[in-house]
């Protein structure tokens, strides 16, 4: 017997990291075509990651920096909290070299290993140790590979490329230096705008934008290490809805030390939701106000004063998409920079350029990838929001070619005439890399940078459905030896709210729910309102409403599927999630026992007034200003206006919450358990013990997809 067939998929899906470690990612082509810059495990079940470079017309890998032998003489790797709290906003479960900063020229790389500062010639290889002030987070060196910025314990330093001039350019300062920090990006905008970083250099290497977070504004939560009672508590400071956010300003520094504080209306636009500098124009930061419901892209001048070189306004919400704003180069030697960024045109989100759309209505444009002087390239979504297309747009028409050969989920990274493809489809278990020469009228396909992920030891067998008068998109799976027309228990397996989907067209996407489905379930997949890729309309119907739209979606999708396959048991019905699907799960029992029967409750939002301002004013307004709305779309049994009270009978349920979890933090699911035991309502909770939103540990992650099963089980009857 193989190892292969030896391994249940629990194991296998815990120790790969959901089938993650081995599989190339983070591109960086070479604008002159001459190598691709990567990080990749050498196996699919090391998680060392190791910085690559692949040859652009055969796909060869060359190593460059093996985190394993750089750290041979020191030992296991060291993360700092600092470290720890960036990847854990990131969702980077990996070890080694997690991330990089290249050059222009992709020549030089830089990382932090261990705290430890590296530099490694990708040009003719070798890795060198920089004499940096320790412990190093977030490297970047600057354009030209002259200097590198770096964090270490609240400041901004620098020091030569070559190892020599190492200086603080920035230090914590105010009446509370402790709650100071430069360069990092703040909680807020990192977790929810997905800004992880807080410096950039300028195009020339002069000088840096530089955030400066002050949170001393925001209240103190305390989180415990129950099962070591000598620790204290760690301090965090977390932006519930309704209080302060950290004070986020940006100066102009140069390398000299001279700084220039960047003015705007810090007071009106507090949330600096995106920031990009490049060489056709100046620095561009995208600023949204409380409320966002305006926003601002701002461009800053040498003196630090802003101009408003865009405005949107919505409604409902402003939003600013992934890759932009940013300025594409000018058509001609005469022209001028354009700006380009993403926003909503009518019933989709288009690309603009100067602010007229180039894509046309029906394409929904999910982010931009680069924008050259001919063409912008992006990923989108056409008639199907469970494909992600990678599009070549021409300025000029508007005229669009998809450069992605195969019908998934797909993303690029672009540099030159270069382009790293790489997409995932229901046919095969692992993404395909693939280089290819954008240049022309044809795209031409190169090479193919090889994955090792290991081969999961199932195939998922989606159904691929449109359900109810809505058309929800959902998935279904059935055990690989159903045999039709014996009755199956049926389970929901959702995240179910805004921001994120479930139903894609990737095999990898469907594993965990393949193997829930052959223990005995039927297993449906649905993406309700709310979700990405199906327009401006559709994202915003679910605003002030979760406890409503996401739940009722499910419940249509779960009718409407039974409806079409009858060996769907409706008298048998549970549903488990986390996070988002974790409230969605408890929801469903609590409000609808008529037709959910047990649920797995994972990492719950249980009252929104405990989850951070951005997220959850943006859909559920500010709870001084709409109570009522937080009454309504809470899981707590309150009285007043828009309040429900849990429904009868009460169902099976299994609260799992990792105790070091700073984005959901335990207290959600506590008190919902302290609210269950005083109604009288049995149930289980199982706490992880340092454990936090993501439970990366492999044997926590194969042993709680097993206790879930078990769970679902006994509750539901074998």
């Amino acid at each position: 017997m193989t190892d292969a067939e030896q391994i249940t998929f629990p194991r296998q899906h815990a120790r790969t990291q959901r089938f993650t470690l081995g599989a190339p990612r983070a591109f960086t082509p070479a604008p002159d075509g001459s190598r691709i810059a990567l990080l990749r495990t050498k196996t699919g079940a090391d998680s060392a990651t190791c910085l690559w470079t692949a040859d652009p017309g055969t796909g060869a890998l060359t190593l460059i920096a093996d985190p394993v032998e750089l750290l041979s003489g020191g030992g296991a790797e060291q993360l700092t909290e600092a470290e720890q709290a960036r990847r854990e906003r990131s969702r980077q479960g990996a070890a080694g070299i997690v991330d990089y900063s290249a050059d222009a020229a992709v020549t030089v790389a830089v990382f932090a290993l261990s705290g430890r500062l590296f530099a490694a010639d990708l040009a003719k290889g070798g890795v060198r140790e920089l004499p940096a002030q320790g412990p190093v987070v977030d490297p970047r060196i600057d354009p030209d590979g002259r200097a590198v910025a770096y964090l270490s314990g609240g400041s901004l330093r620098v020091i030569g490329a070559d190892g020599t001039g190492d200086r603080a350019l920035a230090e914590p300062d105010g009446p509370e230096p402790e709650n100071v920090a430069y360069g990092a990006a703040d909680f807020i905008g990192a977790e929810e705008f997905h800004r992880f970083r807080g410096h950039w250099w300028a195009p020339d290497g002069g000088s840096l934008l530089v955030a400066r977070v002050d949170e001393s504004p925001v209240p103190v939560q305390y989180i415990s290490d129950p099962a070591n009672p000598t620790r204290p508590p760690r301090a965090v400071r977390y932006p519930a809805a309704g209080v302060a956010n950290a004070i986020v300003d940006l100066y102009l520094i140069g390398l000299g030390g001279e700084r220039r504080k960047v003015e705007w209306d810090r007071e009106g636009f507090e949330y600096v939701a995106a920031v990009s500098w490049n060489e056709h124009g100046p620095a561009l930061v995208a600023v949204l106000n409380r409320d966002q419901r305006t926003g601002l892209v701002l461009a800053v001048g040498a003196d630090g004063s802003t101009s408003v070189a865009a405005e949107e306004h919505d409604p409902v919400w402003v939003e600013f998409f992934p890759g932009a704003p940013v300025w594409a180069p000018p058509s001609g030697p005469e022209g001028a920079a354009r700006l380009v960024r993403i926003a909503p045109r009518g019933e989709s989100h288009r690309l603009l350029l100067d602010e007229q759309a180039v894509t046309p209505e029906g394409v929904q444009v999910r982010s931009l990838l680069s924008a050259g002087p001919e063409y912008g390239f992006v990923t989108a979504s056409m008639d199907d929001p469970t494909r992600v297309h990678v599009l070549r747009v021409a300025w000029a028409d508007g005229a669009m070619k998809r450069l992605n050969g195969f019908s998934g989920v797909s993303s690029a990274a672009i540099g030159g005439s270069l382009a790293v493809i790489t997409t995932a489809t229901l046919e095969e278990p692992h993404g395909r890399s693939a280089v290819a020469d954008v240049s022309g009228e044809q795209p031409q396909k190169l090479a193919v940078i090889e994955s090792v992920a290991e081969r999961p030891v199932l195939t998922a067998r989606p159904i691929e459905l449109v359900l109810g008068e809505r058309e929800l998109r959902g998935a279904l799976l059935f055990p690989a030896s159903h045999k039709p027309g014996s009755k199956l228990p049926v389970l929901l397996d959702p995240y179910g709210g805004p921001g994120a989907q479930r139903v894609l067209g990737a095999q990898n996407v469907y594993l965990t729910s393949q193997w829930l489905a052959d223990q005995g379930f039927a297993v449906l997949v649905v993406d309700g309102r709310g979700t990405p890729g199906r327009g401006p309309a559709w994202e915003r119907s679910i605003r002030d409403d979760f406890a409503g739209a996401t739940l009722d979606d499910q419940i249509d999708a779960l009718h409407a599927a039974a409806a079409r396959y009858p060996d769907l048991d409706l008298d048998r019905v549970a549903i488990r999630g986390w996070s988002y699907g974790g409230y969605l799960a408890a929801l469903a029992v609590l409000k609808r026992p008529d037709v959910f029967h047990a649920a797995v409750v994972g990492a719950p939002v249980t009252d929104w007034r405990l989850y951070d301002t951005a997220y959850t004013e943006l859909y559920l307004g500010h709870p001084d200003e709409q109570p009522e709305v937080y009454r309504a779309n809470s899981l707590f049994p309150e009285a007043g206006e828009g309040a429900w009270q849990w429904a009868e009978p009460h169902r099976p349920m299994l609260l799992i919450h990792g105790l070091a979890d700073d984005n959901v933090v335990m207290a959600h699911t506590l008190r919902l358990s302290s609210a269950l035991l005083a109604a009288g309502r049995a149930h289980q909770v199982l706490p992880l013990s340092g454990v936090t939103h993501m439970t990366p540990q492999e044997v926590v992650a194969e042993n709680l997809l097993k206790l879930q099963m078990q769970f679902l089980q006994d509750a539901l009857g074998r």
